[in-house]
Order: structure tokens, then sequence, then C-alpha cells
């Protein structure tokens, strides 16, 4: 049986801005035609390693391996392959049609240019008969994004990789961008990467979802986040209010203002009339604010609002057997202080 090769493999990868380390990545591999999502807080490092991935500059220390050969920036083999979105959209101070074309007149494309730049208007949604004869500036934001994406889709690359495409357009242009993006990867088979806020999004689409936190990924998207500062409690642990009496409570951290991470598997749900028992348990009371199926693996999960916190819990079957989840349903968290990691 032959096994694909990755597209991407990054090694030891860590990047510097003024001797600062905004990323360290030691290893990670995408596959071909897959859909990889990033998460995280601004200034997690989530731009930074698109460039990294669309090779606009050298990592610090480590490497990036395209099908599986070395890849730096300006390569031949990968500046046609890889293409990257930015949240800000670019556009040349010309025409629609020439912004998009510009691309396949640097790639040394001979045949007419009509056909191919107005497919590429068509696929997200804008009128080629209307948008190919305007200039850049006669555009609204939704629609100069949806021209830069365009202007990618028409190389019909390798990789698409995507940075909060959607987070600055209205709610139209933001599904046509989703749309046209998820039609590259079913018709070209092409690679997409996306950073996004938009997790709905993300875990409906994504084949995996990796969150990052100071440049570091610390697991899958769905890993929950909790930031100090921490104060002892009156029972040997130490806690973090979260207002309206409710409190979530932690094993020692390792400093005053750590960061905590829980895995959704590490909760469970119940209702929260039922009074469960435990030694080492910590419990929490919530209100369901959103029921969510990941789509991978299948596996359900419940947004749950504590005070002014957003806990993400996978429920077990066991407990779908036992109790009706829906939204602004009441419930108890229950977790041991102990399943808690630092960083």
């Amino acid at each position: 049986m032959t096994v694909s090769q990755p597209i991407y493999r990054i090694e030891s990868l860590v990047h510097r801005y003024h001797s600062d380390p905004v990323l360290a990545v030691d290893r990670l591999d995408i596959e071909p035609a897959s859909i990889l999502g990033l998460v995280g807080p601004n200034g997690s490092g989530k731009s930074t390693l698109l460039k990294l991935m669309a090779f606009i500059f050298r990592p610090t220390q480590g490497r990036i391996l395209f099908d599986g050969k070395p890849a730096f920036p300006f390569d031949e083999s990968v500046r046609f392959l890889v293409t990257l979105l930015t949240q800000d959209p670019y556009l040349m101070k010309r025409s629609v049609f020439k912004n998009i074309a510009y691309g396949l007149k640097v790639r040394g494309t001979r045949e007419d240019w009509g056909p191919p730049v107005h497919d590429a208007l068509a696929m997200v949604g804008l009128d080629p008969d209307t948008f190919a004869r305007r200039q850049w500036d006669e555009l609204s934001g939704g629609e100069a994004q949806r021209a830069a994406l365009a202007a990618r889709l028409v190389l019909k690359p390798r990789v698409l990789l995507l940075d909060e495409p959607t987070a600055s357009v209205d709610a139209a242009s933001s599904e046509l961008i989703r749309a046209a993006s998820l039609r590259a990867r079913s018709e070209w088979g092409t690679t997409l990467v996306i950073a996004s806020h938009d997790r709905e999004w993300l875990y409906d689409v994504c084949d995996e979802v990796i969150h990052l936190f100071k440049g570091i990924p610390t697991g899958t998207g769905r890993s929950n986040m909790v930031f100090g500062p921490w104060v002892p409690d009156e029972n040997g642990y130490y806690m973090k209010p979260l207002g309206d009496g409710i409190r979530f409570t932690v094993s020692a951290p390792p400093k005053a203002d750590a960061t905590a991470f829980i895995d959704p598997a590490a909760i469970r749900i119940f209702d929260s009339a039922e009074t469960q028992k435990g030694a080492n348990i910590a419990f929490v009371n919530g209100t369901v604010t959103r029921i969510t199926s990941e789509k991978q693996s299948g596996n359900l999960f419940a947004d749950v609002r504590a005070g002014s916190l957003r806990l993400v819990v996978r429920v077990d079957e066991s407990h779908l057997a036992a109790m009706t989840l829906h939204r602004g349903w009441p419930v108890t968290l229950a977790y041991r202080p102990d399943s808690i990691r630092w960083l």
C-alpha cells in the first residue's frame, strides 16, 4: 500500500522577531487535500505560521519541507503552488480583471486570460460581466476580499492559506468566501490551512484544528484555556472567581498568572439538579449555549457558559442516554483539578 507523503513537514521550527521567540513548532505534518484550522488568541503566532508556510520568509531555526523537499522564499518549486490570502485584502491600482490576471501573467500563461478570470470571479460570487471592468477602488470591503481570493483561485493552487478570511466582511461575503475555498479542495484537491476566530466554521469543515498559544501548539482547538490570576481557596486548592458566586478550581499553579488548559474529555456534564459526589472533584454550574458535532470524529460537544467563562465539554453517549441537552439548559460540570495542564 502506498502511503501519501505530507505536503508540508515542519521540523524543529523556531521563529523570532527582534530576538523574541514568537513561534516554536517541534513537528507538524499536513496531508495533501486536507483542511487544517488554526485557532488561538491574537498574538499566538497564527499569522506568522501562515507566512512561513507561504515561504514569504525563512524561519529563524528549523526547516519546512514541501512535498518532501526543503523550500525557501522565491523558490520556483513553490512560487505558484502556494498562495496566501491575508485578512486585509491587497489589490493593485488597476482593474479587477488585471488584478486577477496578474498571477497568470507572472506565471507566463500564454492562453487567453478571459475564461479563467471570469471563472474565478464567478467562483467567489462576483458577476464577471459587471466586476471585471471595475477599478480596485470601486469595490466594497467584502467585494475586495472576494476579488483578492479570486486572484488566488485563478492559479488553482495546491495550497491555499487563509488568514482570518471572513473577519472583516459582511455575512453574505463571508459565506461566499467559505464556499469558494471549500470548492477549491473538492475540485482541485487544494490543501487549505485556515486561521480564524470563527471556531464553529473551523470545527464544521476542518479535518484537524490546532490551538496555538504564545507560539506553541497546545493541542486541538477544543482545548479549554483559562487565564489567571489564581488565588488560594479554603480547601487547599487554587481558584479563579467567575462571577455570580461561580469559581473555577485548579491544582497549585506554577505561578499566580499561569494559564490553565483542560481537555474537553476531562470534564463530565450532568443535569444541574443532580448532586455528584467524589473525592478531589471540582464542580462548576453553567448554562449550555451551543451543541456541535465534530466532523472528523463525530464527537458531540457542548459549549457551556459559567459566569465569565466559556467551557467546551465532550459529551459521552452514556450521558446523552441519561439527560437531554438544549441551548439554555442548566448543567453542572465536574472535573478533577489535577487534570489541569499549565503553560
